[in-house]
C-alpha cells in the first residue's frame, strides 16, 4: 500500500542516485494549469490529459558531454545522442516500475515523441514536452534558444520524464534566469531558426530546424545541437576548460585538427 510521500521521494532520489542520474526533479501536474508558457500549449499535452491518474511528473537529466557536442555535425555527437536517448528510456521505465511496486501507477514517456525527422517537417511537435516538465520540476530555466538551461551543463542535456499518480512532494520552479542574452545561438544557428527574444515570446521557427536537421540526417549526422554547443551557461565549461565560446568561431589548431578528424568519418 502507498505510505508516506516524503519517505517515498526519498528512496525515489536513492534510486536515481544509484542509476549515477545527476538531475532529477518534480512537478505537482496542477502547475501545467497555469505556466507562463500556457497560452502555447494545449491542455492535450499536459501529463494527466495523457495518463489521467497524474499527480506527479519525475524528470530525469542526463548530461551530453561538452567535447562530443562540440563535434557537431559528427557521428560522434549523434551516438552520444542515441546513448541518452536509449537510456533515459531505460531509466525512466525502471523508475516507473520502481513506483508502480510501491503501489502508486506510474508510466514513463519515451524521450521522443515522435518516430522520426521526416514526420516533423509535416508537424514538428512532440506529444510531450520533456523541458517544459523539466522547468516545472525546477531543472532550469529557459533561453533565447528556447532549450532548457542548467546550471551544472546549460542546454546540454537529454530529458525523461515519469507520470505518476503518487502525491510525491514537487521541487520549487527555479526563478530568475540563466540566459545572459549572449545571442550567441541566434548567430551561429545554420537554420537562422532562432530570434532574439526571451522564450516564450521567441519561438524556434521549428520548421526551418526540421529542415536543416533532415539534410543532416541524409547524411546519418543529425541531430544538430549547435544552440547547445555555443551556449556560454554551465559548470560542464569549467570541468573541460572550454569557458571561452569564442573557439567556436576561431578554434585553435589542437580543437580545430581534433574536430576535423571526427567530422572526416562515418558519413558521406
Amino acid at each position: 500500500m502507498p505510505g508516506d510521500h516524503h519517505t517515498l521521494k526519498s528512496a525515489l532520489l536513492e534510486r536515481c542516485r544509484s542509476m549515477d542520474i545527476p538531475l532529477v526533479g518534480v512537478a505537482d501536474v496542477r502547475r501545467w494549469e497555469d505556466p507562463p508558457f500556457q497560452p502555447w500549449m494545449h491542455t492535450d499535452f499536459f501529463p494527466h490529459a495523457i495518463f489521467s491518474e497524474a499527480r506527479s511528473v519525475v524528470v530525469i537529466g542526463l548530461p551530453v558531454h561538452l567535447p562530443a557536442i562540440e563535434t557537431t555535425p559528427s557521428i560522434w555527437y549523434r551516438e552520444t545522442y542515441r546513448t541518452l536517448n536509449t537510456l533515459l528510456d531505460q531509466y525512466t521505465y525502471r523508475i516507473a516500475e520502481f513506483l508502480n511496486a510501491e503501489g502508486h501507477p506510474s508510466v514513463f514517456v519515451p524521450r521522443d515523441g515522435y518516430t522520426g525527422i521526416d514526420v516533423l517537417l509535416e508537424n514538428p511537435v512532440a506529444f510531450f514536452s520533456h523541458r517544459h516538465a523539466a522547468y516545472l520540476a525546477g531543472l532550469g530555466t529557459f533561453g533565447v534558444n528556447n532549450m532548457l538551461l542548467t546550471p551544472d551543463f546549460g542546454p546540454r542535456v537529454r530529458f525523461g520524464s515519469v507520470l505518476t499518480a503518487a502525491e510525491l512532494p514537487p521541487d520549487p520552479v527555479m526563478e530568475g534566469n540563466l540566459c545572459t542574452r549572449c545571442m550567441a545561438c541566434v548567430r551561429m544557428c545554420p537554420a537562422r531558426a532562432l530570434g532574439g527574444e526571451d522564450y516564450p515570446a521567441g519561438l524556434t521557427d521549428k520548421h526551418a530546424c526540421a529542415e536543416n536537421s533532415a539534410a543532416l540526417e541524409r547524411r546519418r549526422l543529425a541531430p544538430c545541437g549547435i544552440c547547445a554547443k555555443v551556449c556560454p551557461i554551465g559548470r560542464d565549461r569549467d570541468l573541460y576548460s572550454r569557458r571561452n565560446i569564442g573557439v567556436y568561431a576561431d578554434p585553435p589548431e589542437n580543437l580545430r585538427r581534433a574536430w576535423g578528424h571526427v567530422r572526416s568519418y562515418g558519413t558521406k
